[in-house]
């Protein structure tokens, strides 16, 4: 999977089918024979984009006992229970088709990687389905973009056969024949398609461990291998191969869309952070005019404080009954004429306090109305997160639970199988 360091890469991938419930849901998934689905997704006007570099002629259960009884396959010697499907999924990072011109060149790559497919799986004859996905949405890149972008994946259902040499048995009657090859079949074998297989020196020989074991290589690193190989040698050489040693050798579908909503869960993340960030800037902002606003006021307030008030100027002087002249001493003359200076002042200041305080009042509902847009952006952006933490949560428990109980079986068959050896003591895993 992409990790959004720039970098494209090759993901293949195997899936084993081990029920008929199991090939039916796949069946309904890759030839879109459901009228709704679980992904939000999935795009149903853009279905007829998908592409079928093989079609398949019944369905995967019938096409399977179809080739049983042409001989295509033999399902001689197999258990009940035994893997007979699996499916192949091959996939780069949607910002690598994006960037060279969408679906266009998905059709292309597909149409060389599913030439990869068929050397993989031992020739088209055991290939049921081949489709290429252009219906699925990339929600993560299409909401940071702006624009839709869509995820190009190429889906392989298959049969795992190898090749098995029937030999004639020690009763056959003629001697000459006994333990030499009686027929070679077309075997259904899951488990020998995907063994492990020895890691080679430069000299081609197995190379061995400290113990002088050989050293084996998971058959699903040799399937990432593999299709990196084929599709660099098909030109395509700005990808790179999925890293080695990590979970992308092989993932179940939930593991696999767990980490793809673990991406887009990281990208809502970096946009809380921001908000976040953007936040706590808007309120120091708003703190800071609140701050501003109240200093105003109280310079206003003491500018109100020494002016001269009506009732003080009326009670100045005395005036005349007869004429109506109105005689100041030279003390009250000369303190009116203070008075009237100072008020020119404090009105001149006041004018000027009030233009700031009109002013500051704007600059802080502005900031109010940031503050108020931001939080509400940063609660619907933690409500989006929400359901990817919680599902990151669950995957994870379900996963250790998975493990811890195949570490319990393979303890329980263990101690059945060597009681003497592990009498008294506890199995080491």
């Amino acid at each position: 999977m992409a990790r959004n360091d720039g970098i494209d890469r090759t993901l293949a991938r195997n899936q084993d089918l081990e029920t008929p419930d199991d090939v039916t849901k796949v069946q309904e998934h890759n030839e879109r024979e459901k009228d709704r689905y679980s992904n939000v997704d999935i795009v149903p006007e853009r279905t007829a984009l998908n592409v079928h570099f093989k079609s398949p002629t019944d369905d995967y259960v019938k096409m399977f006992e179809q080739m049983e009884q042409d001989k295509i396959i033999s399902t001689r010697g197999l258990k009940p229970d035994a893997v007979k499907y699996g499916e192949l999924v091959f996939d780069v990072n949607s910002a690598y088709f994006y960037n060279h011109g969408g679906y266009g060149f998905a059709k292309q790559f597909y149409a060389d990687a599913y030439k990869a497919a068929v050397e993989i799986v031992g020739g088209e004859q055991y290939i049921l389905s081949a489709v290429m996905h252009a219906d699925e949405r990339n929600r993560a890149m299409s909401e940071a973009l702006g624009e839709d972008v869509y995820h190009y994946h190429l889906h392989v259902v298959y049969i795992p056969v190898v090749e098995k040499q029937i030999l004639w048995s020690k009763r056959c009657k003629d001697e000459s024949l006994r333990g030499t090859v009686k027929e070679t079949i077309t075997q259904v074998s899951r488990s020998k398609k995907w063994e492990s297989k020895p890691v080679l020196d430069e000299n081609g020989n197995p190379m061995l461990n400290a113990k002088g074991k050989k050293i084996l290589k998971s058959s699903y690193s040799v399937l990432q291998d593999d299709f990196f190989n084929f599709m660099r040698n098909a030109g395509y050489t700005d990808v790179e191969r999925g890293e080695c040693g990590s979970t992308e050798e092989h993932l179940t579908v939930t593991q696999f869309k767990v980490q793809a909503e673990q991406q887009r869960l990281e990208a809502v993340t970096g946009q809380v952070a921001q908000a976040e960030q953007s936040l706590a800037d808007a309120k120091a902002a708003t703190e800071k005019q609140k701050k501003k606003l109240e200093a105003l006021k109280k310079e206003t307030q003491a500018a109100k404080s020494v002016a001269m008030t009506a009732h003080e100027i009326e009670s100045m002087g005395k005036k005349n009954p007869i004429t109506g002249n109105v005689t100041m001493t030279a003390d009250e003359c000369r303190t009116l004429k203070d008075y009237a200076v100072s008020s020119f002042a404090e009105k001149s200041e006041k004018l000027k306090y009030k233009q700031k305080f009109e002013q500051a009042d704007k600059n802080a509902k502005i900031w109010k109305d940031r503050f108020e847009k931001l939080n509400k952006d940063y609660e619907e952006l933690k409500q989006k997160a929400q359901p990817f933490l919680d599902a990151i949560e669950i995957a994870s428990e379900k996963v250790w639970a998975f493990i811890n109980a195949i570490l319990a079986r393979g303890k329980e068959l263990y101690e059945h199988k060597h009681p003497a050896r592990n009498r008294g003591q506890d199995m080491e895993i």
